[in-house]
């Protein structure tokens, strides 16, 4: 199942897609499902961030990237740098490489806190497309993350979420720089799988439905420059598109 969260006359709305429409629902993450009547045809909607985190979190998979080897780690990134798919992402000038970094995102479904891993999966809503868009070379002068991620519009996410992900473990993550295709990876190619990623989170902080945990950049870093139109593709998803401004 696909939920969205639509631009409509009334605002903003989520919507469930059935048969090329999309029909609009009270609360995403009630059970079941309540639909209010209307609808949008698909080739009517206008696609926003799929929810409105509290929280955006990043993993650090320390264990193999760093010449330092820590634990899988994770950090804070500002919900103000969500962005919605094509919106134009504002590239921080003179600080460095601009990178963006295609990703798998997981979206909480359910409080979750002290998961194990026979039960961390019953928490996830389902998954979509993120770009952690990054100054790369700040993360020399700051280990906390900060400067290179804080940009204006430094997370696009979307289009929509997808409940039927049988193995996020495995899923095909590509990324496309004016047309060419500039990474081709996936999350195999992660050291840290998404139900480990969750276990480590939810030992130290309480997730709420409509958190937002990234899985980390499996080789799909990409510097760009202004101009440059992106386009993150992760399969059973789809495409989530913005331009470097």
């Amino acid at each position: 199942m696909r939920i969205a969260r639509i631009k409509t006359a009334e605002g903003a709305r989520h919507a469930v897609e059935r048969d090329g429409t999309w029909h609009h629902i009270v609360d995403p993450f009630a059970e079941p499902l309540s639909y209010t009547g209307h609808t949008t045809p698909h080739a009517d909607a206008v696609f926003l961030a799929p929810v409105r985190p509290a929280v955006v979190l990043g993993i650090g998979h320390n264990r193999t990237l760093n010449d330092h080897p820590l634990p899988i780690q994770a950090w804070h990134k500002s919900v103000h740098t969500l962005a919605d798919p094509n919106d134009p992402v504002v590239a921080a000038r003179d600080r460095g490489t601009v990178n963006v970094e295609g990703e798998l995102a997981m979206v909480i479904g359910k409080q979750a806190k002290d998961l194990t891993p026979g039960n961390a999966l019953e928490h996830v809503l389902g998954y979509t497309c993120v770009n952690d868009v990054t100054n790369a070379d700040q993360g020399l002068v700051d280990e906390r993350n900060f400067q290179g991620k804080a940009g204006v519009n430094y997370t696009p996410l979307g289009p929509w979420i997808e409940t039927d992900i049988p193995d996020p473990d495995s899923v095909g993550i590509d990324v496309i720089v004016n047309g060419t295709a500039r990474a081709n990876s996936g999350t195999h190619n992660l050291p840290s799988s998404v139900v480990e990623c969750l276990v480590y989170v939810t030992s130290w902080l309480t997730l709420e439905p409509g958190d937002v945990l990234m899985t980390g950049a499996p080789g799909t870093a990409v510097a760009v420059q202004p101009g440059d139109h992106v386009e993150i593709m992760v399969e059973r998803i789809g495409i989530l598109s913005n331009r470097i401004s």
